[in-house]
């Protein structure tokens, strides 16, 4: 933590100048912050499948939740929890969704879950109201981030200063007392710019959820030379929701009665969250150039969770009873707070050698993780004041090299090798288990080499053919890892080879496509314990070294500007994303099955669907008014490895048919007030009944038909 307060406060004092005759570029210049992709004109020379989601993409859609944009993305399996995306379930080709743990999430370069390392789950969303674009990676690329290089990278992007003074309002209302509002402004000024956002986001009933959340973003850019750009934002989230793990019954599920009623009202869960990080940028020559980056968050989430069963026992005593959902006067508080920080260099280097070009990227990073956990049992009444029953500390810190060369063989083709090295060090301290004072210490670690190769091959001006293979890694959790006695569960990180071979272009004039297969082989993958996956939670109750998994499928995505294909007179855009995925056990793994062992070697893993389709046109139409159409479905999904198609009564095991949901959305900028535009979106058109989820504890619906309207300013 020193280390990086130093470098912060070196940062901060460095000489500010001013210089009449400095570059326009470097007057002006880009906020200093960790790209995956940078401009989408780099897309065609990339060695793996990418995607840029941009901010019109994103206004477009009027999303109600993040989840809606990333499904416009192949390979991303998105999972409702909540319906509102405040904690995304991200699967990428088939990698279990929960919590999006085998992805790494970022935003603006800096990771956002609890412990990038340690506990990688996504309890804490960056909220799609505020961005202005996603990057989303998922090729050989991903070994210069890391450490969790399996399914892919996502960064979220948010708004910079921008160059003259700015002031935009968001206000969106609809059912149930949902109301989205979001008030940014920035500027620069000489060598200075800033950008500040206040977004409110509030609900009373939205799906079965009551929430709250008010979240501050800044960033602040100051030019301190010609040759030196400092960057600084500051981010302040609170959250406060009757979030649950409770779902409904089969047979709850199967009367209707119930879909939307919350099982578990009396549930809180608390969302805090506090970042600051720093990035400075300088270039030695215009072919050679550091990119500093320091940073740290903490987060602190709080659950209440009321103790229930689904089959009463007559020496039980329940207080309240819902359908076939049981509930004791006991509550389990899960509190857990983390701290993490970071600083990485980054270098950047143009050079040529036997007049071959290079671009070298090569760096390193240090992270220090530390997570406090304590669980208090309460009652309904005064959850928080109970009896502290289990009380521990996780630590871990982790460095990391890497290094990326991008040849330039030809004029047309490119090869990218590249290599990461990570080493994570970690220990779970417990001083309380089981309502009793123990002493626990134990350490393990793991250290591992990520190679990666990929080429792009240039077929024309606007078109390219690209190939790729690098080792997926993925260290395990520290909960996970060292048991509550201390012992360790000598779990394997993840490991797998993760290859792709795609063709991305211009088909035809106003006609573009991107075809991607690809072949995921893990060696080893570890089945989570964690409660959100459906496990029980307790370390050693069921964790266990997966065995050989294989994914194999193609992504297809196409983008048709219809208005310039057929001389329309007016835009109307046309985009379609499918993915096909087959996701198996690859090796002998034997499962219980009420006193059967049975061999799930060649089941198809849990949320991992065969077909994947999201369709999507928009019109720019006469007048000043906007159209939208999607449609989006997702094919058949197994909730637990043995495959079971019958639903076992508890709603946590069966199968997940198939949906399909289509939403809609209308604009309309005011005539002679193009400052001003009304936005009206529809979602769940058709007011499709589904299940999105059967775990961790019950059946969970899609958000029902969802109106919303807003207005647009933008001064």
């Amino acid at each position: 933590m020193k280390v990086a307060l130093t470098l912060l406060v070196f940062l901060l004092s460095s000489p500010i100048t001013s210089f009449a005759q400095a570059p326009d570029s470097m007057k002006t210049g880009e906020m200093p912050q960790i790209e995956v992709l940078g401009v989408p004109e780099r897309l065609l020379r990339l060695p793996g499948s990418a995607s840029i989601v941009g901010h019109q993409t994103i206004r477009q859609t009027a999303p109600v939740s993040g989840n809606e944009v990333f499904r416009k993305v192949t390979g991303l399996n998105i999972v409702d929890e909540e319906g509102l995306g405040m904690r995304a379930n991200i699967g990428i080709r088939g990698l279990d969704p929960d919590r999006s743990r085998t992805v790494l999430v970022m935003e603006d370069g800096v990771p956002v879950a609890l412990s990038p390392y340690g506990e990688p789950e996504l309890y804490y969303t960056p909220s799609i109201d505020r961005m202005s674009g996603i990057e989303v990676l998922k090729g050989s690329g991903s070994i210069l981030f890391g450490p969790q290089t399996i399914g892919g990278v996502i960064n979220y992007l948010t708004a910079n200063p921008p160059p003259v003074p700015t002031t935009e309002a968001v206000v969106r209302g609809g059912q149930d007392g949902f109301f989205v509002g979001r008030f940014s402004h920035g500027s620069t000024l000489g060598n200075s710019g800033y950008n500040v956002t206040y977004l409110r986001k509030s609900g009373n009933g939205v799906g079965v959820l009551d929430y709250g959340i008010h979240d501050l973003n800044a960033k602040f850019k100051q030019v301190l030379s010609p040759k030196s750009v400092l960057g600084i934002k500051l981010g302040i989230y609170d959250e406060v929701s009757n979030s649950t793990y409770v779902g409904i019954t089969q047979g709850m599920y199967d009367s209707g009665l119930y879909d939307f009623t919350h099982p578990a009202p009396d549930d809180q869960l608390s969302v805090r969250r506090y970042s600051l990080s720093a990035t400075h940028d300088h270039f030695f020559t215009p072919d050679f150039r550091l990119k500093t980056t320091v940073f740290g968050y903490t987060t602190t989430r709080d659950w209440s969770r009321q103790d229930f069963r689904t089959s009463p026992r007559p020496q039980d005593t329940y207080i309240r009873t819902l359908g076939d959902l049981y509930f004791f006067d006991r509550t389990g508080n899960r509190n857990r707070s983390f701290e993490v920080m970071g600083v990485e260099p980054r270098f950047s280097s143009t050079f040529r050698i036997a007049d071959i070009r290079n671009e070298l990227d090569f760096g390193f990073r240090y992270v220090f993780e530390r997570a406090y956990e304590k669980r208090i049992d309460g009652t309904v009444a005064r959850p928080t004041s109970g009896t502290l029953r289990e009380d521990e500390v996780r630590t871990g810190s982790a460095y990391s090299a890497f290094v990326q060369d991008r040849v330039y063989v030809t004029d047309d083709l490119t090869v990218t090798p590249g290599v990461r090295l990570e080493h994570f060090i970690y220990e779970r301290d417990i001083y309380r288990r089981a309502n009793a004072e123990v002493s626990v210490v134990k350490s393990d670690q793991v250290t591992s080499v990520i190679p990666g190769v990929g080429v792009s091959y240039q077929l024309g001006r606007n078109s390219s053919v690209f190939a790729g293979i690098h080792r997926g890694f993925s260290p395990p959790r520290v909960k996970d890892a060292i048991s509550s006695t201390g012992v360790s569960a000598e779990l394997d990180a993840e490991y797998s080879w993760n290859s792709e071979l795609g063709f991305r272009g211009e088909l035809i004039r106003g006609l573009s496509a991107e075809l991607t297969g690809f072949h995921m082989d893990f060696s080893n993958q570890i089945i989570p314990v964690s409660e959100s996956s459906g496990g029980s939670g307790v370390p050693g109750a069921g964790l266990v070294n997966g065995g050989r998994t294989r994914h194999t499928g193609l992504e297809a995505g196409f983008s048709a500007e219809l208005g310039r294909l057929f001389d329309l007179g007016f835009t109307v855009d046309w985009d379609v994303a499918a993915t096909f995925t087959q996701a198996r056990f690859s090796s002998d793994r034997f499962v219980d099955d009420g006193g059967t062992s049975v061999n799930v070697n060649g089941h198809v893993l849990p949320y991992a669907p065969e077909i994947m389709l999201n369709s999507s046109v928009h019109a720019v139409l006469p007048f000043g008014f906007q159209a939208g159409f999607s449609a989006q479905y997702t094919g058949r999904q197994y909730g637990d490895v043995l495959n079971s198609t019958i639903p076992s009564a508890d709603g946590q095991v069966g199968l997940l048919d198939a949906f399909m949901v289509m939403d809609a959305s209308l604009n309309w900028n005011l005539p002679g007030m193009d400052a001003f535009t009304l936005t009206s979106s529809v979602k769940n058109l058709t007011d499709e009944r589904y299940i999105v989820s059967r775990r961790p504890q019950g059946i969970r619906l899609g958000l029902p038909r969802f109106v919303s309207l807003g207005l647009e300013v933008s001064l």
